[in-house]
C-alpha cells in the first residue's frame, strides 16, 4: 500500500468516524475515459461556440473533474446557458450511451468497503457531479446499498464547493464535521472536503488527477485506491472487527 500525507495531525486526536463520504466515478467506479468520451460526443452534437478550441475545451474537462457537469458546461459554452442547459442534456445521454455500450465496472473492494463501512455503524454517502438520473442509473447496475446518494441538485451547489458534504452531513445525522472522511479522485473532491472542515480528507490515484495534484489540493492522505481506506489508523480497528470473517481485501 502507497501512501503520502501532508497532514500532522495525530490521528488519536481525531473524533471517532461517523461518515464517509465517497466520490463515484474515478474513485468507487471505474472510470476508464468514459467522461471524455462523453464529453467528445456531446461536443460533436452540441455546437459550444468558439471561445474554445477542442483540445481547450477537453482540458478545461479533465481540469474540473468531480465539479457539477452543468457548471462545466456553462464555461465552456462562455455562458451561453442555453448552450449549456442543451450540451449537459446531451453528457447524461452520451454517458448512459457508453454505460450500455461498455458496461459499468467497481474499483476492486469498493463494494466490499461500503458494506464493511455500515456493517460496523458508519454511514456510506456518495457523491457525484452527474445528475440524478445518470447517478442513480450507475447505482442501480451496481446494487450497492448506500444511506444516500447526491448530485450538485441535491445541495445546491457542486464541488469545490462544500455543500455536499455539508448536505450528507446533514442527511445521515452525523455529530460533527470532524466525524467525517472524504474520498476522491480529483482535486475538486479534496478541496470540498476541506472547504466543509471535513477531519479527514484522502485523495485516490484511480482516477482523474494525479497523487502531486491531490496532495497540492490539500489531501490529507493520497491512496492507490479506495480499497485501502481500511488500512488507516481512523477506520482500521472498526473495519478489522465488522470483516473477521469476510475477504481479505478489506484488511491492509
Amino acid at each position: 500500500m502507497s501512501i503520502e500525507t501532508t497532514s500532522s495531525r495525530p490521528a488519536s486526536a481525531a473524533p471517532a468516524v461517523e461518515l464517509v463520504v465517497l466520490d463515484m466515478a474515478g474513485t468507487t467506479v471505474v472510470d476508464d475515459g468514459i467522461v471524455e468520451q462523453a464529453f467528445v460526443r456531446t461536443a460533436d452534437r452540441v455546437d459550444l461556440g468558439p471561445s474554445l478550441t477542442r483540445e481547450e475545451a477537453l482540458k478545461h474537462v479533465r481540469d474540473t473533474m468531480g465539479q457539477s457537469k452543468i457548471d462545466v458546461f456553462r464555461h465552456l459554452a462562455g455562458g451561453d446557458e442555453q448552450v449549456a442547459q442543451r450540451a449537459a442534456e446531451q453528457f447524461e445521454v452520451a454517458y448512459g450511451e457508453l454505460v450500455d455500450e461498455l458496461g459499468v465496472d467497481p474499483i476492486e473492494g469498493a463494494g466490499d468497503l461500503i458494506d464493511a463501512l455500515r456493517a460496523c455503524g458508519v454511514a456510506v454517502v456518495l457523491t457525484t457531479g452527474f445528475a440524478p438520473a445518470t447517478r442513480d442509473r450507475l447505482l442501480d447496475a451496481l446494487g450497492w446499498q448506500v444511506d444516500a446518494a447526491l448530485s450538485p441538485v441535491d445541495a445546491g451547489r457542486g464541488r469545490p464547493a462544500p455543500d455536499l458534504v455539508l448536505t450528507a452531513l446533514l442527511r445521515t445525522g452525523a455529530s460533527s464535521v470532524a466525524s467525517v472522511v472524504v474520498v476522491g479522485d480529483t482535486a475538486s473532491d479534496v478541496l470540498s472536503g476541506r472547504a466543509a472542515g471535513a477531519g479527514l480528507v484522502v485523495g485516490v490515484t484511480t482516477g482523474a488527477h494525479t497523487r502531486e495534484q491531490l496532495l497540492v489540493a490539500g489531501a490529507d492522505v493520497v491512496l492507490d485506491s479506495v480499497r485501502e481506506l481500511a488500512g488507516l489508523p481512523q477506520l482500521a480497528g472498526l473495519l478489522t472487527t465488522a470483516t473477521a470473517t469476510a475477504s481479505p481485501v478489506l484488511i491492509s
